[in-house]
């Protein structure tokens, strides 16, 4: 009787492993194979991280094998299993693979395809095609477009990790504890003594040193040592945690009424401020989004507020960006003054600390929040309902999607919700946060999430006119490696533009993230169908680029711009001068933060600046989802070409007193996880 040697691996993450009875049949082209136990005597089977393989004999020979059933069947008590994959050795010598990388909860059964990744129009045989269906069907019912606020992209619809499915829950539900983890972190940083000091102001910029942890060489140290200077301030725009928001100054807004007169001092070529502009050495950043933000009024005891700046900066003759101007309300007028450098020294210190302030608020709630966090989860949600497992997008999109929804909802859980931690130590807390997000939605477009073409609109691609821009040039390294590589993928599979263009599933998924994800919104210019092989390329590459090089660049520097407190407070808690020569030093004291909101801060900043355990970095696919030898040599490609550009930037940084590093493929995480 013909005899088949099956093969299972079991995860080896924590609780992996089951005692359950583990069953499993064959079907095939000839027929059906009766339900086996897999069960070795004398053995503990399916132990974590458990290789383990098992003879199955049939009555006759089945044919070419087409799906795997495994069945999973209650032993003492409902034991969850994580089954990586099986392999199957026909009794003609064929090796088969079948990709799985799921749990396997209570008594459950699922049923797995080989791991050759099939198009709809390649499933030839109705026991396929009904596969295909019924998996998407199941899945759609699984995971379901909500909306978690109006006029937010929508999200999961889960109210808490726990009724998440289980194959996108944290492995640890405790490790992505946010209370746990800012408590934790406060407490590492010895500054938890200080957690609950709300309304004690510090008494000097010296007094934040108490809760500033000094690390030897690093950047937050740096920033300590000279967040006072123009020339730090100027290059935080372009490569601190948010550096999304210069733009050059083609024409001065109306709003900003600023005369060569007041800027003559600051200006080094012997120009006229309209020269400067329009020899390209004047850039404008526009914190507008905030004017009218509700601040937060969640402590009666503390009043909090939120100023919409605008900043013009200048290109010195060191090719260095520095502040010029400074307007911190939108509205000019004689209470709204615009400080210039050549002011009292703390007039021009506490103007520039409104900027840091908004830019703080822009950062986590617009640039991080909303163009990281949420859009990879649309993205996630979409592929999930619309692209079966053995899609080659599926394949390739996954590893990009890891832990980002439980995140997400662990955040409306813990963090952005009402009375969160959000709530804590944000100027923007108590809704603030919500209103940001609803109008900065508005405003989102499909173009500003492809890297270039952002950079471009924004007048700074020139390398060089601003030669020290490094989230550009290392943005855009990362960007065509990550093109070139969804390009090959896409080569293996679409042999033409006519493929891609009946492709069902994959014109249902962009159809689902245009449709429920940015809820059908002409103006953001999301496609709702791809026609070309080309455009299918670049829409792959903006769901890759944003889960993991975006996020990466604004997330995990958090902790070395933001833990020296007046370079970028969370809160002001007074009110914005309206008028010049009133500023004092105990009236910046008092204006930022006081010791309770610091150290929730400092938390803060430190924990979403640390990488998950066992972080899987960009290029880094363990769970071998493709199997064809093509796929695998692209990835081959696509991990060289990312060490290349490490080798790279790693040299660039080679004795600079400011590395910048969070764009280096071996820093940057494959999708948005913390």
């Amino acid at each position: 009787m013909p005899s088949y040697t099956v093969t299972v691996a079991t995860g080896t993450q924590w609780f992996a492993g089951t005692d359950d009875y583990i069953y499993l049949s064959l079907e095939g082209t000839a027929g059906c194979s009766e339900r086996h136990l897999l069960d070795k005597p004398f053995y503990n089977d399916f132990e974590r991280g458990a290789v383990d393989s098992y003879d199955v004999t049939v009555a006759e020979d089945l044919g070419e094998i087409q799906l795997l059933k495994i069945e999973k069947r209650k032993y003492w008590f409902h034991d969850d299993w994580y089954l990586r994959y099986i392999t199957v050795k026909t009794p003609v010598g064929d090796h088969l693979e079948f990709p799985c990388y799921r749990w396997i909860t209570e008594d459950k059964e699922i049923v797995l395809r080989d791991g050759r990744a099939k198009l709809h129009r390649d499933d030839k045989t109705q026991i396929l095609k009904q596969h295909r269906r019924k998996e998407l069907e199941e899945r759609q019912k699984m995971y379901r477009w909500k909306e978690w606020h109006p006029g937010f992209p929508l999200s999961i619809d889960a109210n808490c990790h726990s009724d998440l499915p289980r194959d996108i829950q944290f492995d640890s539900e405790k490790g992505v504890d946010f209370i746990l983890n800012y408590s934790k972190a406060m407490e590492n940083l010895y500054v938890n003594r200080f957690m609950h000091m709300f309304q004690s102001s510090w008494s000097d910029f010296a007094d934040f040193e108490k809760i500033f942890v000094r690390i030897s060489n690093t950047i937050s140290e740096y920033v300590m040592q000279h967040w006072q200077e123009d020339f730090m301030f100027g290059y935080q725009f372009l490569n601190g945690c948010n550096p999304v928001m210069i733009k050059r100054c083609r024409e001065l807004p109306i709003k900003l009424p600023v005369t060569t007169d007041m800027v003559e001092c600051s200006l080094e070529r012997n120009l006229t401020l309209e020269e400067e502009i329009k020899q390209g050495n004047i850039f404008l950043v526009d914190y507008e989004l905030l004017d009218g933000i509700d601040a937060n009024k969640t402590d009666p005891c503390t009043l909090q507020y939120v100023a919409a700046p605008i900043c013009l900066l200048y290109k010195n003759m060191e090719n260095k960006i520095v502040p010029i101007a400074i307007q911190i309300s939108q509205t000019p007028g004689p209470d709204n003054p615009i400080f210039l450098p050549s002011d009292d020294k703390y007039d021009w210190l506490l103007a520039k600390i409104w900027v840091r302030s908004s830019d703080f608020h822009m950062h986590q709630t617009v640039t991080h929040l909303l163009r990281t966090h949420l859009i990879s989860e649309v993205f996630g949600i979409a592929m999930f309902r619309q692209l079966p497992a053995v899609h080659p997008l599926f394949k390739l999109l996954v590893p990009h999607v890891r832990f980002t929804i439980a995140i997400n909802t662990k955040a409306r859980e813990q963090l952005i919700c009402e009375c969160g931690l959000f709530d804590k130590a944000n100027a923007t807390g108590g809704g603030g946060h919500v209103q940001m997000v609803q109008r900065a939605t508005k405003e989102l477009t499909y173009s500003s999430l492809c890297f270039p073409e952002e950079i471009k609109a924004k007048g700074m691609d020139s390398k060089e006119d601003i030669p020290y821009y490094y989230y550009r040039d290392d943005g855009i390294k990362v960007w065509e490696v990550i093109k070139s590589f969804t390009t090959d993928v896409i080569d293996i599979y679409y042999e033409s533009d006519e493929v891609v263009c009946e492709d069902v599933e994959l014109q249902a998924f962009v159809k689902d993230v245009y449709v429920y994800g940015m809820k059908g919104n002409k103006s953001s210019g999301f496609p709702k169908t791809i026609k070309t092989r080309e455009k299918l390329s670049e829409y792959l590459t903006v769901a890759i680029f944003t889960a993991s090089a975006q996020h990466a660049a604004v997330n995990f520097g958090q902790y070395d711009w933001c833990s020296w407190i007046p370079n970028s407070p969370p809160t002001m808690r007074q009110p914005p001068p309206t008028e010049k020569g009133t500023v004092t030093i105990e009236q910046i004291v008092e204006s930022l933060p006081d010791r309770g909101r610091s150290c929730w801060h400092l938390g803060a900043v430190w924990a979403l600046s640390q990488f998950q355990e066992n972080e899987l970095f960009l290029g880094m696919y363990p769970d071998e989802h493709f199997i064809e030898k093509p796929v695998k040599q692209a990835m081959m490609k696509f991990r060289k070409d990312l060490d290349e550009i490490v080798s790279v930037i790693t040299e660039r940084n080679k004795n600079k007193k400011l590395p910048y590093y969070y764009l280096s493929p071996n820093r940057i995480p494959n999708s948005v996880a913390v």
